[in-house]
């Protein structure tokens, strides 16, 4: 099996496992018990205490159960503001993941090329890990407040225990998380693989161009230098490539006498032939 089909199965199983997580913390939020205390009064009536975030409610034995809203924003303590802020946020990133994923996994084929999915892909990971972040802090805060009220010898007023809300708060950040870590894995080494790739080919251009610019700088130099030389400069001073004078010349006449001599030399035997012709002219006439 190929590594892309491998990713592409990876892909669709963690954003089920996102949508899933996404899905359970959001039904968090109409959910009413997520701290719960019973009261006993009298054998057969039974009073329940419940509450989440929004409001506080109160049931008997008979099944009628009564809510009140919390009536006053800015009566409420700083950590139950910081648990709602952390939980919207943490539906929103969530829904924006979706998108992002559905648009950058392989097996949609909506997005650009193979690069540009595995970075959209990454972004949406990042947003589920970020989203399961936040609520796991918002339900785990909000756990170990109950447990602390509840273990204090001290606190006098109604204990509660954790209601199921925040068990499923808890299961769904773990999806979101587990998810959004392995999409985040997969598709960042992809997107940065890629992008490393790119850095190293566009340095190895930037070092070429900048090798040739300097090979450029330096023949320009070299022909403003040929402009810009003296006349005389190409040549060998005076004397430089030459003998000195009588070196390897011949002294004054030297050459004119030898060159008299060798004429005299060759022209020598000319006059003996000529000589011997003439005496072998006379002596025949003599003769006759």
């Amino acid at each position: 099996m190929k590594y892309r089909t491998v990713v592409m199965y990876m892909e669709i199983g963690c954003f089920a496992l996102c949508v899933l997580g996404w899905i359970l913390v959001a039904s968090t939020m109409p959910t009413e018990i997520w701290t719960w205390s019973e009261v006993d009064s009298i054998v057969l009536t039974t009073s329940n205490y419940f509450s989440n975030l929004w409001k506080d409610c109160i049931s008997d034995s008979t099944g009628v159960s009564d809510c009140k809203g919390i009536p006053s924003l800015l009566a409420l303590n700083w950590d139950i503001h910081m648990c709602r802020a952390l939980i919207i946020i943490s539906i929103i990133l969530a829904f924006f993941g979706s998108i992002l994923i559905l648009v950058g996994m392989k097996c949609t084929k909506m997005g650009g090329s193979e690069i540009a999915n595995a970075r959209v892909t990454f972004a949406a990971g990042m947003n589920y890990l970020i989203a399961g972040t936040c609520s796991m802090v918002a339900f785990s805060y909000y756990g170990n407040k109950i447990r602390a009220e509840f273990q204090d010898q001290k606190f006098r007023a109604q204990k509660f225990e954790i209601g199921v809300g925040v068990f499923i708060g808890w299961a769904g950040s773990t999806l979101l998380v587990t998810g959004g870590l392995l999409i985040s894995i997969f598709a960042g080494r992809e997107g940065c693989q890629s992008s490393q790739g790119n850095r190293h080919l566009v340095r190895g251009l930037r070092q070429g161009s900048s090798g040739l610019r300097e090979g450029s700088s330096g023949l320009r130099e070299g022909s403003s230098g040929l402009r810009e030389a003296p006349p005389g400069s190409g040549r060998a001073p005076p004397g430089s490539g030459r003998a000195p004078p009588g070196s390897g010349k011949a002294p004054p006449g030297s050459g004119r006498d030898s060159g008299r001599s060798s004429g005299r030399g060759s022209a020598a035997p000319t006059d003996s032939s000529a000589s011997t012709r003439s005496s072998r002219t006379h002596s025949s006439n003599a003769y006759v």
